[in-house]
């Protein structure tokens, strides 16, 4: 569901929170983080951010500024898969903040789960390029945005679009209304 258009609710959102899993999913810099962890608090979720996750091989490749292949991503992938399914079987809702920037990452992520519904968040990168410079991630350099650029492939389908333009709060908002939450 993209949130500029009036396509009703999106296919399998559910109304048992027991079961719900959200993927905010984005570039680099594009605000996972911040809004998934807020947006996590809003609805009483549990908050998992993917780069938690990682591999010590892949925060030290991307330390030295070149970009993940789908090898490295692969166990990564895995992991936060078994920790969705681990927490849909427990009936512990979870907004997962990753990427995701490939459709067939989002498939791994879903793989085996009732539902996942994908939140991405887009902005211009230009903006993005600005969030970079001005905040000091511990371990993704700015460098590496124009490779993720490349890697997008914007979700279709069940989908909410969310610009990022706007302040935290309002994405959120934006965000509830989408979920059909109060």
């Amino acid at each position: 569901m993209n949130t500029d258009s009036s396509n009703g609710p999106a296919p399998g959102l559910s109304p048992d929170r027991g079961s719900r899993m959200i993927l905010v999913m984005g570039v680099s810099g594009c605000g996972k983080t911040h809004v998934g962890s807020e947006l996590a608090t809003a609805l009483d979720y549990r908050f998992v951010d993917a780069d938690d996750y990682h591999p010590r091989a892949n925060v030290d490749k991307m330390r030295a500024g070149q970009p993940l292949d789908d090898h490295d991503r692969a166990p990564w992938l895995a992991r936060l898969n078994a920790l969705l399914r681990h927490s849909a079987a427990r009936n512990q809702p979870v907004v997962l903040a990753c990427s995701a920037l490939r459709e067939r990452y989002r498939e791994r992520l879903a793989h085996r789960l009732p539902t996942l519904t994908v939140v991405h968040l887009r902005g211009s990168p230009e903006t993005i390029a600005e969030r970079l410079a001005a905040r000091n991630h511990r371990y993704m350099p700015a460098s590496l945005l124009q490779s993720q650029f490349e890697a997008l492939e914007p979700p279709t389908g069940a989908v909410i679009e969310v610009d990022i333009t706007p302040d935290v709060s309002s994405i959120v908002q934006t965000l509830l209304a989408a979920l059909r939450v109060p």
